[in-house]
């Protein structure tokens, strides 16, 4: 029997799939405030109880939730994310759903990733906007998780033979689309063994799903070769890094809000103001984008990933692009924010950035002209007279950035503001303690 994919609306629709199809385990996935998949499984048994009651579950044991004299924690299980899980067997498969992290008495855990993004959205939606996102996620393809050993030696858009990671790509294609995620092209990236899938944009939540699904599957299928997929920003040193471009607009009554057919850039004003929003408040949201020690060795100037705050159309040295218009594509009317990394938080990720853009638009921010010139080139008198700042140059920058930020501890709430600055903190103190091979080969002859 073939497998469809599903769409269902409620409970019922999840227990009659479980039933027709056999299903014989359902794993409930979430996520803790670092975007690390949690999981566990239920038989078909339990399933009914489980949309009545959630399943409890210890939140002290999950970064960033609960101390453990509150720490009982209720999984939720919403319906509409089941799907079974393309990389096990077909035969007596294996579903899994999403879950809302819920206190026992039933009222939301603010600190749930899920939630937050939600709120968010909610505001959005109380002014009539829907969020759309495109993410690219960027990966490396290793011999093992021991090693930076590539597979191949291709570079940008190159084909077999320099590129060795054509059929672990398709079969990743093929995992995603029994499980409904629209893929829109594929290709070998900058670096040798690095690679790119591109989703068709989705509404902010089933895309924020659907990222943490992407990074399950390409996993998944990497080790079925006997290979390793890697979403760490920067594992190679020289190369490029990893990215996860977001490409994101808002929709109002079907239509796009950031077009305006009469202005120079197609932009409307409130598509202006949003992109503004989020250039202001760049430095203040990098840290939950770009959440690790390593994100940091990605930004740098040289190798694609954007360092400048600045919008430009066409150069990619700016933090943030918009495409070029196309006639008869209002659609497709968008902006591309270039650093956040893809091991960020999915959830986080998306909420700061929908929230910084509505507080542009709010707050009536004025976006300054684009740059078109390549900010890499620039000097630094010239960056000065363009008025361009740089993004925090390391983790604990932004960190501190981070826990200054009013406006970002209002988005995130006051639980997950503080676990996320102190966990980032802790990652800062641990690695600048390091002794590395570096200092052992520059300073060890000589002193």
């Amino acid at each position: 029997m073939s497998i469809p994919v599903f769409n269902c609306k409620n409970a019922d629709d999840v227990m009659k799939a479980v039933k027709d199809y056999n299903v014989s385990f359902i794993q409930y996935w979430f996520v803790d405030i670092l975007g690390t998949l949690k999981s566990f499984q239920i038989t078909p048994s339990e399933l009914e109880a489980s949309f009545e009651e959630g399943m409890g579950f210890d939140g002290s044991s999950i970064l960033g939730f609960c101390r453990i004299d509150e720490s009982d924690m209720v999984a939720m299980p919403d319906p509409t994310t089941f799907q079974i899980c393309s990389w096990r067997p077909s035969e007596k498969p294996v579903a899994r759903m999403f879950c809302d992290v819920v206190n026992p008495d039933g009222s939301p855990f603010e600190a749930d990733s899920r939630f937050v993004l939600k709120k968010v959205m909610a505001q959005a939606a109380e002014k009539g906007y829907t969020f759309y996102v495109g993410p690219e996620l960027e990966f490396f393809l290793f011999a093992d998780d021991q090693d930076t050993e590539t597979l191949d030696a291709g570079g940008y858009f190159d084909a077999p033979p320099l590129d060795l990671g054509n059929n672990i790509r398709r079969d990743i294609i093929f995992a995603l689309d029994a499980m409904g995620i629209q893929v829109e092209y594929s290709h070998h990236e900058v670096a040798p063994s690095q690679h790119e899938i591109d989703l068709r944009y989705q509404e902010g939540m089933k895309m924020a799903d659907t990222a943490m699904t992407y990074r399950v599957v390409v996993k998944e299928t990497a080790r079925k070769f006997g290979c390793y997929a890697t979403f760490m920003p920067k594992p190679i040193f020289g190369e490029n890094g990893s990215g996860m471009h977001v490409h994101q607009s808002l929709f109002k009554n079907g239509r796009n809000v950031f077009y305006d057919a009469n202005d120079e850039y197609h932009l409307s004003s409130e598509g202006k103001s949003y992109i503004a929003g989020i250039l202001k408040h760049a430095p203040e949201f990098v840290c939950v984008t770009n959440q690790w020690v390593n994100s940091y060795k990605r930004l740098v100037p040289g190798y694609e990933a954007p360092v400048y705050i600045a919008w430009a159309r066409r150069n990619r040295s700016a933090l943030v692009r918009v495409p070029m218009y196309k006639p008869g594509k209002e659609n497709a009317t968008r902006m591309e924010l270039r650093c956040p990394d893809p091991a960020a938080n999915p959830y986080l990720a998306f909420a700061v950035q929908l929230a910084a853009g509505l507080k542009g638009i709010e707050e009536n921010y004025v976006l300054a002209d684009p740059v078109e010139e390549d900010i890499f080139a620039m000097n630094d008198r010239q960056l000065k007279r363009n008025r361009i700042k740089a993004l925090p140059g390391s983790l604990y920058e932004a960190a501190m950035n981070l826990q200054k930020s009013t406006f970002m501890r209002d988005v995130l709430g006051e639980h997950l503001h503080t676990a996320l600055v102190d966990n980032k903190i802790a990652e800062w103190d641990e690695y600048r303690t390091q002794v590395t091979e570096y200092e052992l080969d520059k300073y060890l002859p000589i002193l």
